[in-house]
C-alpha cells in the first residue's frame, strides 16, 4: 500500500535516494538536507546525517524549507506535533554558512588558500587554482578583474576553475583569521573538493542553480568579461 500524500515511508532513509516532504520528488542525499525531531520536540537540521532517530528530508534550497514551515509539513512528516520557529530557514542557512566557513579554515590551515588580490592573481597565473573564492559583497570592478585573470589563464591553456561566491567578506575573513577578505583562491589539495562542496551547498541553498551565472555586479552583456565556464576537475 502506498503512503498517504502527507506521510513518508518508514524506510525512506534507505537506498540511493530520499523523498522531499515538500515536493515529493526523490533526489540523492547530497542534494537534500536531513532533519530529525529533537528531545524537546523541535525540528533539528542534521547536516552531517548522523543524528539518531527517524529523519525527514527536504530539497536543499531555502524556498522549500520555508514552504515546509509555512505548511506545517514537519509535524505531518514526523506524525506528531513538531516545533519549528518562524525563522527556521535563517537558522538552517546559518549552519550551512558556518560549515562552509569551517572548511575554508581547514583548507587554509592545510596551506591550500591564498588571499589578497595580488597573491590570488599570481596563483592563477602559476596554475593550480582549484576554485576562485569571491566575496559576495566585493566591489564589481575587482571581481571582474579577477575573473578576467582566470579566463586569460584558460585561454593560455591553463585549467578551468570553479568560481564560488557563497561567503561574504566578513565570513571569508573569519575563516582565514584576518580582516574582511574579498579575493581568495582555493588551491589543489585533499581538502579542496570537500571545501568546494560546502560552498556549493550554500549557493544551492540560496537558489543559484546555474554555476555559470554571473554574481552580483558582473555585466553579462560584456563579451570580454563573460563569466568563465566553471566545473570541478
Amino acid at each position: 500500500m502506498s503512503a498517504a500524500p502527507d506521510e513518508i515511508e518508514d524506510d525512506d532513509e534507505r537506498g540511493p535516494e530520499r523523498m522531499c516532504i515538500v515536493t515529493r520528488a526523490r533526489h540523492a542525499p547530497d542534494a537534500m538536507i536531513r532533519f530529525v525531531r529533537g528531545p524537546d520536540g523541535s525540528a533539528v537540521p542534521d547536516l552531517k546525517r548522523k543524528l539518531p532517530g527517524r529523519g525527514v528530508w527536504i530539497t536543499a534550497e531555502r524556498s522549500f524549507v520555508e514552504d515546509a514551515v509555512r505548511k506545517k509539513l514537519f509535524s505531518r512528516a514526523f506524525k506528531t506535533e513538531t516545533i519549528v520557529s518562524p525563522n527556521f530557514a535563517d537558522e538552517v542557512e546559518f549552519l550551512l554558512v558556518r560549515a562552509a566557513r569551517e572548511f575554508v579554515s581547514l583548507a587554509n590551515k592545510a596551506g591550500l588558500v591564498v588571499a589578497g588580490f595580488a597573491k590570488v592573481e599570481s596563483a592563477i597565473e602559476q596554475g593550480g587554482v582549484f576554485a576562485l573564492l569571491e566575496a559576495r559583497d566585493g566591489a564589481p570592478d575587482g571581481l571582474r578583474k579577477m575573473r578576467a585573470a582566470v579566463r586569460r589563464h584558460v585561454r593560455e591553456g591553463g585549467r578551468e576553475a570553479q568560481i564560488l561566491g557563497a561567503l561574504d567578506s566578513e565570513d571569508l575573513g573569519l575563516a582565514l583569521g584576518r580582516p574582511h577578505v574579498i579575493h581568495a583562491a582555493l588551491l589543489d589539495g585533499p581538502v579542496s573538493r570537500a571545501c568546494a562542496l560546502r560552498l556549493q551547498a550554500v549557493e544551492r541553498w540560496r537558489g543559484r542553480k546555474d554555476p555559470e551565472a554571473p554574481v552580483a555586479g558582473t555585466d553579462p552583456t560584456d563579451e570580454d568579461d563573460q563569466p568563465a565556464r566553471t566545473r570541478a576537475e
